[in-house]
């Protein structure tokens, strides 16, 4: 059967980008569902994440190279609400080119199953798009920020994968991001690419209640149970909630069970 030709706009995605090969100036690679060239020789430094590689812009018709398929995506989601979707994910990946690409092939892959475990356990099972609660609707509005609520008191409710909630945590990914989340919060709820990239924003950005962003927890070795500390710390942290802190333990093993690596050490906080 004959390649799909290229949207309008895209072309085709070159090979897949390799950490273990060596690329000579003007070589091409995909990552990601971009083109790169590079302006010199490289060998292990991400498309995206280093001045070595030019972007070449948006491509079709290559694979996904993020360290979990497809297959294991569904097989760790199977009752999703199809409002997720893993292209949704492959898309928002290019906010954050470090992530799950960071390290060993080991790190990487603990990385993304730990991510898909918070996903798994504050969406139950991606199940949910926004909370369902909707009493804590206008709680979620802080007052003191000088931008306030422009979209309503009740408007910055948890919405996406992790639960994205607060108008200061809106404002912050928003203007990291290139949206305007602080005025149309709503985005996040009608985009799954925009869904992914919020919790991405956090997971890659934020200390949260923690010492550390849950990224930097992964790829330097502290362990699983630092991205729960730097989710919800004392809540479930040093005996506030050990229950909640086993069953996203057990989610995790599962989940590194079908991604194919091992869950690591430092898996409770």
């Amino acid at each position: 059967m004959a390649a799909a030709a290229p949207a309008d706009g895209a072309s085709a995605c070159a090979p897949l980008w390799s950490a273990t090969t060596d690329y000579a100036a003007g070589g091409t690679v995909s990552h990601h569902g971009r083109n790169w060239s590079a302006k010199w020789w490289t060998r292990n430094e991400n498309p995206g994440a280093a001045s070595v590689w030019a972007d070449r812009g948006a491509c079709t018709g290559g694979e996904s190279d993020f360290v979990v398929s497809e297959a294991q995506f569904d097989a760790i989601f199977p009752d999703r609400d199809p409002f997720y979707t893993y292209q949704g994910l492959v898309d928002a990946l290019d906010a954050y080119p470090g992530f799950a690409n960071t390290g060993t092939p080991q790190t990487r892959a603990r990385e993304a199953a730990a991510f898909l475990t918070h996903a798994d356990f504050e969406s139950v099972g991606l199940r949910y798009v926004k909370e369902i609660n909707e009493a804590n609707y206008g709680r979620k509005c802080d007052d003191t920020q000088p931008y306030g609520c422009p979209a309503g008191r009740e408007a910055y409710y948890g919405r996406g994968p992790i639960m994205f909630s607060w108008n200061f945590n809106y404002k912050a990914a928003g203007d990291a991001l290139g949206l305007d989340l602080l005025n149309d919060p709503w985005l996040v709820e009608r985009d799954p690419s925009v869904a992914w990239q919020t919790a991405l924003w956090y997971w890659n950005t934020q200390n949260g209640p923690g010492v550390m962003t849950s990224h930097e927890a992964m790829v330097g070795g502290a362990g699983f149970g630092q991205t729960i500390r730097s989710l919800n710390g004392a809540l479930e942290c040093d005996g506030g909630n050990p229950e909640s802190v086993a069953s996203r333990v057990d989610r995790y093993e599962r989940i590194t069970g079908i991604v194919g690596t091992a869950p690591g050490s430092g898996l409770t906080c």
